[in-house]
Order: C-alpha cells, then structure tokens, then sequence
C-alpha cells in the first residue's frame, strides 16, 4: 500500500473542519490537511452548497425496523428512499489504467463505509443532472464521494476490489448525495459486499409540513419504543445515521487509515497495522486523566480541555478514566460499524455512573468544558452513551 494510505493522511496534526450546515443532505466544510507536526487548529470559512429544501432524515440507533419505507409512505411521505451502510472490507484498487492503488499486506484490509440503495428510489434525491447514474449503479457499477476519492487517489474508471467481488467507478458525486459514504452501489452489489443493515430514511413529505408535527407522524409510525432522530432540512451537517459524529471518511481525512483485520479469540476487535499505529498513536502523560493512549492530533486539545478544568477547580468532574484507543466495532460487535475509538480519538470517563444507554450522569460544568474544546459528548445523542466523548471540530475560538 502506499505509503501515503497507511501512513495516515494525518501525521500529528489537524486543520479545522467548515461549520456551515448545507440546506439539506449536507456536510461541514472542507479543510487542507497537515503531513507534519501538531500545529495550531484553523477553521476555514464555511461553505453550503444549494440542494433540496424539502427533505428530511429519519434514523433509529441499531438500524430502521423491517419495511420502513412503506411504513413512512402510508403515514404520507411523497417520496422515500431507505439506505443501509455497513463497514466493509477493502482488499485493493487499480486506477483506470489498471495501475494498483491500494495494496493492503496479506490478511489485512482497508475498513470501508459503504452505502447501498435501491436505484429507482435513490433517483428522486439526486440533482437532475445526476440521476441517470442510477443506471450505473443498476449495472453493479459504484459511485464514489468526493472525499473518498481523493483520499483514494481514484477516480471513474477505477476498480476497487472487495475480496472475490470487483466493483467499476462509474462517477465521483459531491459527499453530501451520497450521505458522506465513501462508495454507493446498489442494493444488489451491496449485499454482494456485507451491506446488509439498513440505517435511515431520506423522505419528501406531502405539502409544506409542520415540523413538529412531521416529526411527531414520523415517530408515531414506528412501534412504541422505538428510538427514532429526525431532522429537518439545515438541522445538521450530516443527513445520515449518526448525525452527530464525524462519518468515517472525514476521521480518516482527519486522523489517517489503516488497515486492519480480525483480532483472532476477540470478537469485534480489530488488529491494526503496526506501520499506521506507530505513526499516529503515541501515550503521555495527561493532567487529570494520568497515563493516556490515543491519536497524537487529539493530545493538543484533551491536554487543553484537562488543563482548564484544573484551572477552574473542576479536575474532581473526572471520577474515572477508562481509555482513548480501542481498535475495535462499535460495542465490540462484528457487524457493527468501527467505533472511533479506533483511530484514538475519543475517551469515556466516569463509566461507573454513565453506563451506554441509561440516563447520563455527568457534571454539567465537565460537558460544557469538554464541547468548548471541540469535543461532542454522548449523553446529548439518541441513545445516550454518557461516558463518552470523542472529538468533533477545532476549539471553539
């Protein structure tokens, strides 16, 4: 693999993400990203691009209840897409002279956030000047975002290779048509690949809806119980599942890529390469937090954040500490998507009283320290994870 791919895209800094927030499927800001030392955060300027005002996101943590998209059309939806999107596992590329671009070490591959939809379906939801790529992706060919591709060095015409299943670009689409994934195909190839979860709903509802009263239709239309997000259009940078947390293509534009496998006798932990680990995961010395391991990039703004609660008398809001980097799936379970802990750049804190899903009990003077510092705490989200907070833009100022 070249070196640039396993190196890390980041080697020790970061530059700050946009904060605009598109109309509708949208994704924050671009920004230039650092191959040397940590160095200050900047924020460029944001930016938006114009797309449909009229549609809106529904997503349930753990994945949509069987049959979502004609549950969401009898309860008045004009216009419904469903998409699942799983991590799959990338095992080369050739660009579309056939020159190999990715190359991982024998039994490793490159985790990959991949989307699938139904074409038909799908079509509606592009500009239409796109919309005749859903042929494309009938024919089992892919589409990638834009940032994938340059992260990839890919373009059209090049074949990415997912074990014995080999997959054409037929077009690179702006991230935001393609929920920030870092390839779209069909509903046909993806199951063909591992895309098997559906996670969330794109809907155009009838008329000019209230959108209180939408989403309350919304969450009446799924069984009782049912954990249900919905957003409206300008809502948030990411018209996706997990709005609320960087997708994998922007950590990796941010933090770097590794490759990866199967930890052998620990299910749903990964063994990272050695070559990406050691270029961008280090331990130090944190106040407050003791010993910690984790991304380089993340120590600027962690060691910032510890260090004012110091200097505000806050360091007791920190009970325990119970670790930053964890190559593993999201609650250590193999078919789930990578937790970020993975590329070290979230850490839980006072376990204890903060247990994943029950009502969080954190110091509020903790949160609003640690969301200054540009980190988004997991208390705030759907399906609350209290413990938890991982990084989510530069500082605030």
């Amino acid at each position: 693999m070249r070196g640039r791919r396993i190196g890390g895209v980041l080697a020790g800094g970061i530059v700050g993400l946009g904060v605009g927030v598109l109309a509708t499927l949208a994704l924050q800001g671009t920004a230039a990203v650092p191959e040397h030392a940590p160095r200050p955060l900047a924020e460029p300027s944001p930016f938006t691009i114009p797309l449909r005002p009229d549609t809106f996101l529904a997503w349930v943590p753990g994945g949509m209840p069987p049959s979502a998209a004609a549950t969401l059309e009898r309860m008045g939806a004009r216009r419904v897409v469903v998409v699942a999107s799983d991590n799959t596992w990338l095992t080369g590329s050739f660009d579309a002279e056939g020159e190999v671009v990715d190359d991982p070490p024998h039994s490793f591959a490159i985790p990959l956030e991949v989307a699938a939809v139904d074409p038909d379906r799908y079509a509606p939801f592009l500009p239409p000047g796109d919309r005749s790529l859903v042929v494309a992706l009938a024919r089992g060919q892919g589409v990638l975002g834009e940032m994938s591709a340059k992260l990839r060095g890919l373009g059209a015409g090049a074949t990415m290779r997912f074990g014995d299943v080999e997959i054409e670009i037929a077009a690179v689409l702006p991230d935001e048509l393609v929920g920030a994934h870092e390839l779209l195909v069909s509903r046909e190839t993806g199951l063909r690949i591992g895309v098997t979860h559906d996670r969330y709903a794109l809907l155009v509802p009838r008329g000019e809806p209230d959108t209180r009263a939408l989403t309350r239709l919304i969450r009446g239309a799924f069984p009782p119980g049912t954990l249900v997000r919905v957003r409206a259009p300008g809502d948030t940078p990411y018209f996706r599942h997990g709005d609320a947390v960087l997708p994998p293509v922007e950590i990796k534009r941010l933090f770097g890529e590794f490759t990866a496998k199967p930890s052998p006798g620990q299910p749903g932990f990964l063994t990272v390469d050695d070559a990406w680990a050691d270029a961008n995961i280090d331990t130090r010395r944190v106040p407050v937090l003791g010993t910690v391991t984790c991304n380089v990039a993340l120590f600027p703004q962690l060691e910032g954040a510890m260090r004012e609660l110091q200097d505000r008398g806050l360091e007791r809001t920190i009970r325990t500490y119970s670790g930053c980097y964890s190559a593993r799936h999201i609650n250590r379970i193999p078919t789930a998507g990578l937790s970020h802990h993975s590329w070290g750049i979230a850490i839980d804190v006072n376990v204890r009283w903060n247990a994943f899903g029950t009502e969080p009990d954190q110091d509020p003077r903790l949160v609003t320290v640690m969301e200054r510092w540009g980190f988004t705490w997991g208390g705030d989200w759907v399906l609350p994870d209290g413990m938890h907070f991982e990084y989510r833009r530069p500082p605030s100022g």
